[in-house]
């Protein structure tokens, strides 16, 4: 499993302009089709008087979780070029809305395209792209008595820790790389006497 991506560290925006209409684009880092949702009916209610709200959002690190919506705009006029600017940095777990104030004047599909694909670039010339790690998270529960050998593959894969109880009955949670997981959780299961089980992969 690929465990490296690259996103944006927080919300930016752009602008286009064309014979009247404005296009604003807002680029926001997500996570979930929850998180995606109310960040939509946000954006809806900050510029309700705006004739379009269209999208296109991407999540994980497969291609296989990602959506385009033109919102009442021709079909592939909007939510297509916005997609095409998220695959061409190669982001994913990012949400780009483009707003369409409309000038008076139709801008024919050549133009539509355009402007959409220029507004969403332009958000993303002013996003700050950084690369991430796909983490799982492992919650671990042992007696003191096997703290060694636990310890000992803490060390030998460096293993980040956190929530740690150290008394009869101890436990921690482990976050590792996932591309590491096959081989961490066959030191795990060499261990006697250690319960482990997957919380979450982030």
């Amino acid at each position: 499993m690929k465990d490296e991506y690259s996103s944006i560290s927080g919300e930016s925006t752009g602008l286009f302009k064309d014979r009247g209409s404005k296009f604003i684009a807002i680029a926001v880092p997500v996570n979930s089709t929850e998180a995606i949702k109310e960040i939509l009916d946000n954006i809806k209610k900050n510029y309700h008087d705006a004739r379009h709200h269209c999208y296109a959002y991407k999540l994980g690190t497969g291609d296989d979780d990602w959506r385009v919506n033109d919102d009442g705009e021709p079909s592939g006029t909007a939510g297509n070029p916005i997609m095409g600017q998220i695959r061409s940095y190669k982001l994913t777990n990012i949400m780009i809305v483009v707003v369409r104030y409309f000038g008076g004047t139709l801008l024919g599909t050549g133009g539509l395209i355009n402007a959409y694909r220029n507004a969403a670039r332009n958000a993303l010339e002013n996003a700050e792209i950084i690369n991430k790690t796909v983490k799982c998270t492992y919650n671990l529960n042992f007696p003191y008595e096997s703290m060694n050998e636990i310890m000992k593959v803490v060390k030998e894969e460096n293993l980040e820790q956190s929530d740690q109880v150290f008394e009869i009955d101890c436990s921690m949670k482990v976050h590792f790389r996932v591309s590491l997981e096959n081989k961490i959780i066959k030191k795990f299961t060499l261990i006697k006497k250690l319960e482990f089980r997957k919380v979450f992969i982030n």
